[in-house]
């Protein structure tokens, strides 16, 4: 494995897995690469092997462009794409951007899995919005405290890139993860809903429960995993907030 190299980049992005049938990560069968490197340290990350910027196997443009084409005939049947996740892909947007300018050449949907930890107008980000036919944009917390706590990071990056991306009228889907004490409080969802009902391309809102199936991760990379004794939210707690979202007229 080579290390993440700034100039490399350039040429080459760096990946750090890749799976060809996903189904949970946009709109029909998608081919999903998940990208080496993340600034945030989210407690509930099921990623965590994806933080380290030094690991992940370069390949180019073409490389992974005509990988995807090899799925290209399910993917265009089933109304799928390609989703560029992580790991934080906008840390790689300048190779993203082009791999996106290929496959949109060939017909192929695309689609970024981002926390939008870069702050728009950087000339690369902005490079990748072009090319991007849809965002999944995961919003950790909807107020300060929270997120740092969540991340370890600021939220004005990740609002930042959501007012961005109703500004340029880009589609976008919504992710909150519900994590029991955490961010499951009605007050927070609340603000949350009030937030989206500001934008003008929220498309889809995911509420996803929380899941410990990374916990495995954490061990093997000798983290400590403060969730451990967190249980999945209840099906109450689960229908209680999309009750708040849909009260807000938000398509959950």
């Amino acid at each position: 494995m080579k290390s993440f190299d700034t100039n490399n980049a350039e040429k080459n992005g760096i990946i750090h897995s890749i799976e060809t049938c996903g189904t949970v990560d946009g709109p029909g069968l998608r081919y999903v690469a998940f990208f080496q490197g993340c600034p945030l340290r989210c407690k509930y990350c099921h990623n965590p092997d994806t933080w380290d910027f030094k690991g992940g196997t370069p390949m180019s443009v073409s490389e992974l462009a005509e990988d995807v084409l090899k799925y290209s005939s399910y993917i265009n049947f089933s109304g799928g794409g390609f989703t560029a996740s992580g790991g934080e892909p906008l840390l790689q947007a300048e190779f993203i951007s082009r791999l996106f300018k290929t496959l949109k050449s060939k017909g192929i949907h695309t689609a970024i899995d981002t926390s939008g930890a870069r702050f728009p107008g950087e000339k690369d980000v902005e490079s990748l919005l072009q090319s991007t036919d849809l965002v999944l944009l995961d919003i950790k917390s909807i107020t300060p405290k929270k997120y740092r706590e969540v991340t370890g990071l600021d939220i004005r990056a990740t609002l930042a890139f959501a007012e961005d991306l109703s500004a340029k009228g880009i589609p976008a889907w919504i992710r909150y993860v519900i994590v029991p004490e955490l961010t499951d409080s009605e007050e927070e969802a609340k603000s949350l809903c009030k937030y989206l009902c500001g934008l003008n391309n929220i498309k889809k809102v995911e509420l996803l429960p929380f899941h410990k199936m990374g916990e495995h991760k954490w061990e093997a990379l000798n983290r400590a995993y403060t969730l451990k004794e967190t249980p999945p939210p209840s099906p109450d707690t689960m229908e209680k907030l999309h009750g708040i979202f849909a009260q807000y007229r938000l398509p959950v």
